[in-house]
C-alpha cells in the first residue's frame, strides 16, 4: 500500500517516558489495553509506565506480571519503572537495566502514596541504584504545613485555586534541590520528572549535550499550556501533583525548553473517572489524560509560532531515546524500528 503523505510532517513515534495506565488493580479507571490504544491514535509509540498502581510495583516479581499483561494487552512498546520505598533497597539493587527503564522514587506523596521519606534511605538510593532514579519531587512538610493553613482558613471547602499555593514554589524547589545534591554527591542519574516552576531550571545545565548530562529534566504538556488563571474555568479538571502555577512558571518552563534545559516532553497521562475529579478538594484526586493529546497540543504551538517542529520532535522523540539509552528507536535512521507517526501540516 503506498500513501501520499506529500502534505504531511513524518515524524519518529512519540515516546513518552510518564504514564499512568492504572494496570494492575485500578482499571476502573484505564488499562494497558485502552491507554495504549489512546497512546498510539496520538502518535505516541512507546510508554514507560510508573509503579503506583494496586498493588505497588517496589518488587521485582511485581514488577514481572506488569511486563506480562502489556506483552498480552499492549499496541505500543512499552517499559516499567520500579517503584522506591523506604524498605525495599534490595530490590533496586538486583535490577537489570536493559530491561527496566528506570526508579521511581516520590519525594512528595501524589496519587497512590509511594512516599520516600527516610534521609538514610535516600542516601542508599542514590549511592546503589543501577537504575536511572526519576523523582517526583515536592517537599512533603512544606506541602503538610501548606495545607493545614488553608484546611484552618476555609475547612472542607478548600478551592482548587489554593491548589498551587498548597504545592507551592518553595515546595518544589526544596525538593527539586534536594534530589540535585544527592546526585551530585553520588554521581547518580537523576531525572527531574513534571518540573512546574521556572525557579527549578536553575538546577540544569544546558552548555553540555545530552548525552553527558548526569542531571536532566522534563516538563508536561499541561505544565506548558495552563496557568492558574485556568483553574476559575477548569477547576479540579486541571489539577495535578505538582500543581500549574503561574503564567511566569508556564511561560519559562517553555524557555527552558528551547534553551536546551529541558530534555523531554511528557505527559504524566493519569486518567480518574469523572465522579472522582467532581469530588471535593480535599478527596479529588490529581491528575489527567493526556497521552492521546499531547502531540496534538504540542503542534497547537507549533501552529502558534511558539516552537518548531525539529524542536517538538527533539524532547519527545530523540531526547527520551538518547536519555534512556533505547538503541534502535525514537530517530529515522536506516536500521532502527519503523515507529512512524503522520502529522496532517496543516490540521494537527
Amino acid at each position: 500500500m503506498r500513501l501520499d503523505a506529500s502534505q504531511n510532517f513524518l515524524l519518529p513515534g512519540v515516546i513518552d517516558d510518564q504514564v499512568h495506565f492504572r494496570e494492575p488493580g485500578l482499571t476502573l479507571k484505564g488499562d494497558i489495553a485502552t491507554e495504549s490504544r489512546a497512546a498510539v491514535a496520538g502518535g505516541v509509540t512507546s510508554f514507560m509506565d510508573m509503579p503506583n498502581t494496586t498493588p505497588k510495583a517496589t518488587t521485582l516479581e511485581i514488577l514481572e506480571e506488569k511486563y506480562r499483561i502489556a506483552s498480552e494487552k499492549s499496541l505500543a512498546n512499552y517499559s516499567f519503572f520500579l517503584g522506591a520505598a523506604n524498605d525495599n533497597l534490595q530490590e533496586i539493587k538486583m535490577a537489570d537495566p536493559s530491561r527496566i527503564c528506570g526508579l521511581k522514587v516520590f519525594m512528595g506523596a501524589s496519587t497512590g502514596n509511594m512516599l520516600v521519606d527516610n534521609p538514610d534511605t535516600l542516601e542508599a538510593i542514590f549511592s546503589s541504584s543501577p537504575l536511572l532514579i526519576a523523582v517526583h519531587a515536592e517537599e512533603e512538610p512544606i506541602v503538610q504545613r501548606n495545607l493545614r493553613f488553608y484546611q484552618e482558613k476555609y475547612g472542607d471547602d478548600i478551592p482548587v485555586a489554593a491548589h498551587p499555593l498548597i504545592r507551592s514554589e518553595e515546595a518544589c524547589f526544596v525538593s527539586s534541590e534536594k534530589a540535585v545534591r544527592l546526585a551530585q554527591k553520588h554521581n547518580a542519574r537523576l531525572h527531574l520528572l513534571h518540573l512546574s516552576t521556572e525557579k527549578e531550571l536553575e538546577l540544569l545545565r544546558n552548555d553540555i549535550p545530552l548525552t553527558e548530562k548526569r542531571i536532566t529534566g522534563e516538563v508536561c504538556v499541561h505544565h506548558l499550556w495552563f496557568d492558574d488563571r485556568d483553574y476559575a474555568e477548569l477547576g479540579a479538571r486541571i489539577k495535578w501533583n505538582p500543581a500549574i502555577k503561574t503564567s511566569r512558571d508556564r511561560e519559562g518552563l517553555l524557555q527552558g525548553l528551547l534553551n536546551g534545559k529541558i530534555d523531554i516532553i511528557a505527559t504524566d497521562h493519569a486518567p480518574h473517572l469523572l465522579s472522582e475529579k467532581a469530588n471535593p478538594y480535599m478527596s479529588c484526586p490529581s491528575g489527567g489524560p493526556l497521552v492521546q493529546h499531547a502531540l496534538v497540543a504540542m503542534m497547537g504551538f507549533y501552529h502558534l509560532g511558539k516552537i518548531s517542529v525539529e524542536s517538538i520532535v527533539e524532547k519527545m522523540c530523540h531526547g527520551p531515546a538518547t536519555l534512556y539509552r533505547i538503541p534502535d528507536r525514537g530517530f529515522i535512521r536506516k536500521g532502527f524500528k519503523a515507529d512512524l507517526v503522520r502529522v496532517d501540516k496543516d490540521n494537527p
